[in-house]
This record gives structure tokens, C-alpha cells and sequence, in this order.
């Protein structure tokens, strides 16, 4: 027995001073390297497209326009879709036709599914019309279904399961206040149609602003997703982005989840193109001195929401810029065009504006 352990420790030893065991092994995996979403809102570009304006790169060249972005780094590109709008833009076919587009130029796909024929927000989150009148469990099956059906045809990389949804989503049922548990029923529908025909696709719970953020993802903690999605606009959502980083870092931390700015934007003037109000357009609705008006704060407002969203946040993914394309696409003289075209990313001539640049990885 002596012998046999001699002969191990021998053994042992030498293995030990081997040539080929120079280099320690590190039992700890190298950490997953996390990429940036950058990502734009590019929902009415269908729609401005039928206009046919020409589009400018940074150096003056005509080019499409997803092509310019794509060229400058952005690398998903999110559109709303509607139940059954009045028209065929943002509704199922033109969203699935457009997405196969993108996704043929090398974009990811993120959708954000407003369950509604029209806008849904904080304000109002009306039902579609042909869900107006069913009964409750209809109304779930309604909506695994209609999300199923996404799923199948257009396959995104990322989905909200609704939009901006602090108030809860497809009201009365769905309404988070007077209707917890068949709000959070309902999500778990859409929620189910996604991981029943995906084991990629990302899913995001998309709330606006940060005032009782943590309140609304208590609620909804239980629920099987992915990411977190935060709008943040200055108008709405303070000019505080000290609160921005402490609201990503402590939302991160408390649900254990990845966290994407889901909307945000900034103007390059307080011009406007078009006869339609800008919502942005005065002074005390910015971030000053810090971020003016201008080609170049804008460019450093997107820069320093890139490092919060991505560098500065453990869990962070990035950020999505809403409305990059709503130039003034109707005519100087439209009343009822664009209200952002002073926040879109190329200027009053369709040029690409240097906050492009702050869409790539560094």
C-alpha cells in the first residue's frame, strides 16, 4: 500500500512539473461579451418612402436610406404594428413586408405590438375594433392568436407585448389599476405565443418614463420575459440623466434582466420644415447648457444616452431612437405631416446629421 502511494505521489509530481502543464487553468469562463442594440423607430418609412425623397449620406451622397444607417452602425430597426388601422401602414402586411426587407439588408427586427387599431400609450390603450366585443376568454385567445401569427410570419428578433403599457394594455379587461390579474392573464397569452413558436426572440415589457417604474415591474415580475424597455424623452421624462443611469442600474439589478431604452430622441433645432406643430420646440424642453438645439447636441445627447444604455449599465443593451425618419415629407406647407422633423436624423435638405455617428460600436 506504501508502495502504491509512493508511486502516486511520484506520478503526481512530475505531471505537476511537465512541460505541458505550465500555464494554470482558470476554472472561471470568460464573461459573455454583450452586444449594443442600436437600434431606430423607422415605423413611417414605408409610408414617406411613396413620396420618393432623395436621401444624402455624410459626405454629400445620394443613397437609400437604410442604407446610410446601416452604413453608420445602427443594426435593428423596431416598427409599431397595428391591429387593423385605417389604412394598410403599420398594419400586418406592410409591417411583414417591410420586415423581410430589413431583415434582407442584415437588420434584426424589433417589434413593438400596440394590440390596438391606433396609438397606445400612457393616454389610451383602445382595443381593436373586431376584439371590441368578445367576451373575456375570447379576448385571450384573441390575443395568442394574433401574437402566434406574428410569430409564424415575420419571426421578430425582439417583441414588446404591448406598448408603453404603465397603464396596463387592451382596456377595460387589460387595465393594470382595476384589473391586475386579467392584465397580467392577458400578457401571459402573448407571452405564451412567443415561446411556443421561439426559442430566440427576445421579449421586452416596454414601460414610459421612469417615475414608479419600479412600481409597474413589481407587478409584473412573475411574468416569463426577457428585457426591460424604457421610453425617455426630457419633454416628458425629466432632464436628469443622473435619474436615467440610477433608473437603468437599479431596475437591472432588482429584476435581473437586460435593459434597452426602448424610445428616445433629441432635436437638432428648434426649426420647423412643415405648417404641422413640432412638439419639441422651445428652450425649457431641453437639456441646457448641456444639449442645445444644434447639429452637435444633438450628436452628444444620443453619444451620452449610448454610454448610459450600454457602457455605464451593467445589463444594459442599448437604445432605440424613435422617429429617425419623420422628415417633413408632405410639402413645406402640410398641416398635418410631420411633428418631429426637427428630431429626425437628417436635416431640413434629407443630409445625414453627425448624430449618425454615435449609432456605431466602439
Amino acid at each position: 500500500m506504501k508502495l502504491i502511494y509512493l508511486l502516486l505521489v511520484t506520478v503526481l509530481f512530475f505531471a505537476a512539473c511537465s512541460d505541458d502543464n505550465n500555464d494554470p487553468v482558470d476554472p472561471t469562463p470568460d464573461p459573455e461579451t454583450k452586444e449594443l442594440i442600436s437600434a431606430m423607430d423607422l415605423s413611417q418609412l414605408p409610408e414617406i418612402e411613396l413620396t420618393n425623397p432623395t436621401f444624402f449620406d455624410l459626405e454629400n451622397n445620394a443613397k437609400d436610406f437604410l442604407d446610410i444607417v446601416k452604413e453608420n452602425g445602427v443594426n435593428t430597426v423596431r416598427l409599431r404594428l397595428w391591429v387593423n388601422p385605417e389604412n394598410e401602414h403599420s398594419g400586418f402586411n406592410e409591417v411583414k413586408t417591410f420586415s423581410g426587407k430589413l431583415k434582407a439588408k442584415g437588420f434584426d427586427i424589433w417589434l413593438t405590438v400596440h394590440y390596438s387599431d391606433t396609438w397606445a400609450d400612457p393616454g389610451q390603450q383602445i382595443k381593436p375594433e373586431r376584439w371590441s366585443s368578445i367576451s373575456y376568454s375570447s379576448l385571450k385567445d384573441s390575443v395568442y392568436s394574433y401574437t402566434q401569427k406574428i410569430m409564424t410570419e415575420i419571426a421578430p428578433d425582439y417583441i414588446q407585448i404591448g406598448n408603453e403599457i404603465n397603464s396596463g394594455f387592451l382596456h377595460p379587461e387589460g387595465n393594470i389599476q382595476d384589473q391586475t390579474f386579467q392584465f397580467l392573464e392577458l400578457m401571459e397569452q402573448g407571452i405564451q405565443a412567443v415561446r411556443d413558436n421561439s426559442s430566440a426572440t427576445k421579449i421586452i415589457i416596454h414601460y414610459a418614463g421612469l417615475n414608479n417604474a419600479d412600481w409597474f415591474f413589481n407587478v409584473v415580475r412573475n411574468l416569463d420575459y426577457d428585457m426591460i424597455g424604457l421610453s425617455y424623452y426630457p419633454i416628458w421624462h425629466g432632464k436628469s440623466l443622473t435619474s436615467l443611469k440610477t433608473t437603468l442600474t437599479n431596475l437591472s439589478q432588482t429584476f435581473n434582466k437586460e435593459i434597452v431604452l426602448a424610445e428616445t430622441a433629441y432635436p437638432f433645432t428648434l426649426d420647423w420644415n412643415d405648417w404641422t406643430n413640432n412638439i419639441v420646440g422651445q428652450d425649457d424642453q431641453l437639456i441646457l447648457p448641456d444639449y442645445p438645439a444644434t447639429e452637435t447636441g444633438q450628436q452628444q445627447f444620443i453619444e451620452r444616452i449610448k454610454q448610459i444604455s450600454f457602457d455605464e449599465v451593467e445589463k444594459g443593451r442599448g437604445f432605440c431612437y424613435w422617429g429617425a425618419e419623420l422628415i417633413a415629407w408632405k410639402g413645406p406647407e402640410a398641416t398635418d405631416a410631420s411633428p418631429w422633423e426637427n428630431q429626425a436624423v437628417f436635416d431640413f435638405d434629407n443630409k445625414a446629421l453627425p448624430v449618425l455617428s454615435a449609432f456605431g460600436a466602439k
